[in-house]
């Protein structure tokens, strides 16, 4: 029998949105140029050479390694270039993806990489055409709302808390505004340089899409484990998961015999 991953459970929209994102099983909703990923992600100009800190594997003779006959290498590794990162914040609004999802989504899809969450935020490494790939996957698919999700490599705190009365993310670096045509452009790149040129990010979605979209269990939306009242709760296999893996780390977690 083929084996089929089985990535998260449950029955809810939450659940199947958490599959889709640890399967990469995403739909594609807008499509924004390679150059305006980099631009926004700021560490090279568009159509700048990638700077490198090896020569090409090709060129360098690797040693005899099984492993390294077995594991080809990325685009990034195989030319040498340097580590960069992008990062996102994402709202506690019902945005569509989360820190922890979206790391799930990196370790699991993205060769090379190595994603980590943080405080309401979460950053992928990788070589740097590597990253500029990933990051475009990020920004194209259903895995960001611009209104509600943003590449901000620093700054971020106080971001989730509170949407502006336009309905976009709180951000103190502003970023990111809503322009007249509907849009969400950015005006300074992640780590709040100014940018030479607004790149427009898409139209956010709707309310009730982001809640259709969400990978977030909200009490006003699809709450984790049916209604807020502890009579009314039901268990979903996502719930109850969830107790199977707390009652195993109490039990056995510092002692697995």
């Amino acid at each position: 029998m083929a084996y089929k991953p089985q990535y998260y459970p449950g029955t809810t929209s939450v659940g199947k949105n958490r599959r889709k994102h640890m399967s990469s099983d995403l739909e594609k909703l807008r499509d924004i140029s390679d150059a305006d990923v980099v631009t926004i992600m700021g560490h090279r100009a568009p159509g700048a050479d990638y700077p490198s800190t090896h020569p090409p594997l090709a060129e360098m003779g690797e040693p005899d390694c099984p492993i390294r006959q077995l594991v080809t290498p990325t685009p990034g590794a195989a030319a040498g270039d340097r580590i960069r990162y992008s990062q996102f914040a994402d709202s506690m609004y019902n945005a569509p993806a989360i820190p922890y999802f979206r790391s799930y989504w990196a370790a699991i899809n993205c060769r090379g990489s190595d994603p980590g969450t943080l405080s309401g935020r979460q950053i992928v490494e990788a070589r740097e055409r590597d990253i500029e790939q990933y990051t475009k996957i990020m920004m194209d698919t259903e895995m960001c709302d611009p209104a509600l999700a943003t590449m901000r490599g620093c700054t971020v705190h106080g971001h989730s808390l509170r949407l502006d009365e336009d309905g976009m993310m709180f951000d103190m670096l502003a970023r990111t505004e809503l322009g007249s045509d509907g849009n969400v452009y950015y005006v300074k790149d992640q780590v709040g340089i100014p940018l030479d040129r607004k790149v427009n990010a898409g139209k956010p979605m709707s309310e009730a899409e982001a809640k259709k979209r969400t990978t977030i269990f909200r009490c006003d939306n699809v709450s984790f484990g049916g209604p807020c009242t502890a009579d009314k709760r039901t268990f979903d296999e996502g719930l109850v998961t969830l107790h199977h893996m707390w009652e195993r780390r109490s039990k056995w977690g510092f002692r697995p015999e």
